[in-house]
């Protein structure tokens, strides 16, 4: 018999779950997972990870709670190891307690890791600290689904009252609150997704509250926090004020390449949506790769043109019968992403152009000598002809080979038509290669991408999509994922 962890996913924010949690979630032979855990945490479970959603929205339950249990049950007796992925944290009202007993009653082994609970995920996210010194000293939590269960006349005068699942019931709640005495103009904040990229907060007093969430249309799940600490939240808040607070922005690159740049739009506060319209995969035919490394020694330039290439290379290099000791070449590497994955294998990059195109590079070569020279450019299968066409008129003797292909992954199709068919298109799509426009247009049409605006990363990019009938909104000066960042940011659109 194997174990069960009852771990808490935290507030929403998926950078919020534990160290364990993390760890736990990449080991785990199953993952049961609620409504309210990001699903962007089953990212760290294994690819043969079984995931399952049991999650419960008001009235509507993909499983009875005793069903889960025994689900829990059944696979731990099978010897499999259960997590059990919690929204918050599992004993703030997430029904851990009664999973826990379910689970000691069947003699099946289990643990409980913490999680960040949504009201300290609000303190943190909107500027309204729970406790306070000129403030309060005490906190009540409280769960606001039956109105009639609670006694409002000890409950609603505690200085900072926090209230879980109340928000279908406010008006009732603060009316009874009210009535014992607690002052209507006490302020008071709902806070809908917190941690979220697209947190939504709704600030009143206690006698307005339920007003104000009604005319904003504010749906569960959402917190609601009573009590003077309220008043913090303009002076305080910090996340709704980042430069791409709300801001969906779809990240086009290779799967494997993505995440860095995700991670840097939603430090700005994005919702970063990841679409990899790009699969990288070996080169179809390695032969001409191959027997260019066996004659690698005879090189005088060694061209590399992206991070991919080097890669790729590498791949084959490691294959042969030779190693870097090989290298004789003098390199070239066009950015300083590839550029650092050279330097990575400690070598040195001899020529980098100021910018990071193919006409830059070929400016760059010509203050080098390079009639009689042999170079190599090992590159995708697709690619522009201006370096090799022009490094010949220099007198160079260039091979090039194809290092890897570019494709379209086979699930892209139907993640871009939920991404751009949804009732809330993204506000911008970025491209860091002609090849993520093409493949994407490929898959979408133009017409999917009206009212998204464009950021590119460069001219050639931005040239071909144009070509293909966009308009460029944004276009990076400096050619790298800061440089593009830093257009959507100068952008008048954000």
């Amino acid at each position: 018999m194997s174990k069960v962890y009852l771990v808490g996913a935290g507030p929403g924010d998926p950078e919020l779950i534990t160290w364990k949690g993390r760890k736990l979630l990449a080991l785990a032979d199953s993952v049961l997972y609620d409504n309210l855990a990001n699903e962007h945490l089953l990212e760290l479970a294994r690819k043969n990870c079984e995931r399952i959603y049991v999650g419960k929205k008001k009235s509507v339950h993909a499983f009875p709670q005793e069903e889960i249990c025994q689900m829990m049950i059944e696979r731990a007796r099978r010897g499999l190891t259960v997590v059990r992925l919690k929204g918050g944290d599992p004993f703030i009202f997430g029904r851990g307690g009664e999973e826990v007993e379910a689970l000691v009653e069947a003699g099946v082994p289990f643990e409980v890791v913490p999680g960040v609970t949504s009201p300290l995920g609000i303190a943190a996210y909107s500027g309204v600290p729970l406790t306070h010194r000129a403030h309060t000293k005490v906190v009540t939590f409280v769960t606001g689904h039956d109105v009639a269960s609670v006694d409002w006349s000890k409950v609603g005068q505690s200085e900072t009252l926090v209230i879980f699942m109340g928000i279908f019931l406010i008006h009732e709640i603060a009316s009874e609150i009210i009535k014992h005495g607690r002052s209507g103009e006490t302020p008071a904040i709902a806070v809908r997704w917190g941690t979220r990229p697209d947190q939504e907060t709704v600030t009143g007093t206690l006698g307005t509250i339920a007003d104000r969430i009604a005319q904003a249309d504010m749906k569960p799940p959402a917190t609601v926090i009573i009590g003077e600490v309220v008043a913090l939240h303009e002076k305080l808040s910090w996340f709704e004020k980042q430069p791409l607070f709300g801001k969906r922005i779809v990240v086009t690159r290779a799967q494997d390449q993505a995440s860095e740049f995700s991670e840097r739009l939603r430090a700005l506060g994005a919702d970063a949506i990841e679409l990899p319209v790009i699969s990288i995969q070996p080169a179809e035919d390695p032969a001409p790769l191959d027997r260019a490394i066996e004659q690698l020694a005879t090189y005088d330039w060694l061209i590399f043109t992206s991070v991919n290439g080097v890669r790729f290379f590498l791949d084959r290099l490691d294959r042969s019968k030779h190693d870097l000791r090989s290298v004789q070449a003098r390199i070239c590497a066009i950015g300083p992403a590839t550029r650092r994955a050279v330097e990575d294998l400690h070598l040195k990059v001899d020529l980098m152009p100021e910018e990071y195109v193919a006409e830059s590079l070929v400016q760059a070569f010509a203050q080098q000598t390079l009639s009689g020279k042999r170079v190599l450019l090992p590159r995708a299968a697709v690619a522009r002809d201006l370096i090799p066409a022009e490094l010949i008129k220099l007198g160079a003797h260039i091979d090039v080979v194809e290092a890897y292909r570019n494709l379209v992954p086979p699930d892209a199709m139907l993640r871009a038509r939920e991404i751009f068919s949804s009732a809330k298109k993204p506000d911008w799509v970025t491209f860091t290669s002609s090849s993520t426009v093409k493949n994407l247009l490929s898959i979408t049409g133009r017409e999917a991408l009206e009212a998204v605006r464009v950021a590119s990363i460069g001219p050639v990019t931005s040239e071909t999509a144009r070509a293909h009938g966009l308009t460029v909104d944004a276009e990076a000066k400096q050619f790298t994922l800061d440089g593009l960042i830093e257009a959507i940011l100068g952008s008048k659109a954000v």
